[in-house]
């Protein structure tokens, strides 16, 4: 695949992308010689899934049919190459194209997501992504929820907006003064577009994949579901304008739960910087946690 042509780059790690609960384990209780014996013993073995497992089966489904991959998935991990075996093997078991990984031996792997020109790293490790994010890429921790797997083919990505899509800027007029305040600091910004937050870059691949579809036909579905309302809606709403990146559906929430608007959106995965909203609907969608902004300090 060429290199300035992939649509969508996403790097994950090994226990995002399988269930290495056991295994990790055995590594924290029984330190690292003990878990490579036990990886190598397993590794004809196939792992099962991980957090983020039915999310990059979607995005790899995106390639089906396409002369050039619209999505590349590119293993980053803390196994040593001998201990990664397992999970190669893993990827070959469930069919996955996923043919280029890095193996650090229990160093960050997130070091080398510029290099792959990665969107987005997900992992299980909020040090790695917290380490990703304050090097200015978009990473999330993803948390899978019971049963939660959307069965249609399509693809449905929700984000929350401010400190995610958009800078906490305006969030921290709220949490530092009052709703009232954001509320007006809102209305009297709405023709100054957000400055753009981790995920921006993401929603801009995800949208330029989603152009070379007709509308009734994309493979792709957006949504922004943020706790804001009017009239603190014109500002998001001009920003994307000025960004010309499409959302497919904007829900205003004013507050409430959003558990139960990520469900009947059907979210594949929702991600956002609140704990609370996460939280909340880990239990109902595979979540990604974005450790950014004011409410992550």
């Amino acid at each position: 695949m060429s290199e300035l042509n992939r649509a969508l780059v996403v790097a994950i790690s090994s226990r995002a992308l399988f269930d290495l609960q056991e295994s990790h384990q055995i590594y924290e209780t029984e330190g690292i010689a003990a878990y490579q014996a036990y990886q190598i013993a397993h590794e004809h073995i196939p792992l099962g899934t991980g957090p983020a497992f039915h999310l990059v089966t979607k995005l790899l489904n995106l390639n089906q049919g396409q002369s050039e991959p619209l999505v590349e998935v590119i293993l980053l991990s803390r196994n040593s190459a001998d201990t990664g075996l397992r999970v190669f093997n893993s990827i070959f078991h469930y069919q996955l194209n996923i043919t280029r990984a890095v193996f650090t031996s229990g160093q960050t792997p997130y070091l080398y997501v510029p290099a792959f020109g990665a969107h987005l790293f997900l992992s299980a490790d909020p040090r790695d992504v917290r380490q990703a994010l304050q090097s200015g890429y978009a990473a999330a921790t993803i948390i899978s929820a019971p049963n939660a797997a959307n069965v249609s083919p399509q693809l449905r990505i929700a984000f929350d907006g401010d400190a995610v899509l958009f800078s906490d800027e305006a969030e921290r007029v709220y949490q530092t003064g009052s709703l009232s305040a954001f509320n007006d600091s809102e209305v009297i910004s709405a023709n100054l577009p957000l400055s753009s937050g981790p995920f921006k870059p993401v929603l801009a691949a995800l949208a330029h994949i989603q152009s070379l579809f007709p509308a009734q036909d994309s493979p792709i579905r957006t949504a922004l579901v943020t706790a804001r309302s009017a009239p603190a809606h014109e500002r998001v709403i001009k920003t994307l304008r000025a960004w010309n990146i499409r959302l497919d559906e904007a829900l205003f929430l004013g507050g409430l739960n959003k558990s139960e608007f990520l469900r009947a959106f059907a979210a594949d995965v929702f991600f956002d910087d609140h704990p609370l909203h996460i939280q909340a609907a880990k239990d109902h969608v595979t979540t990604g946690h974005v450790p950014h902004g004011i409410l992550n300090e």
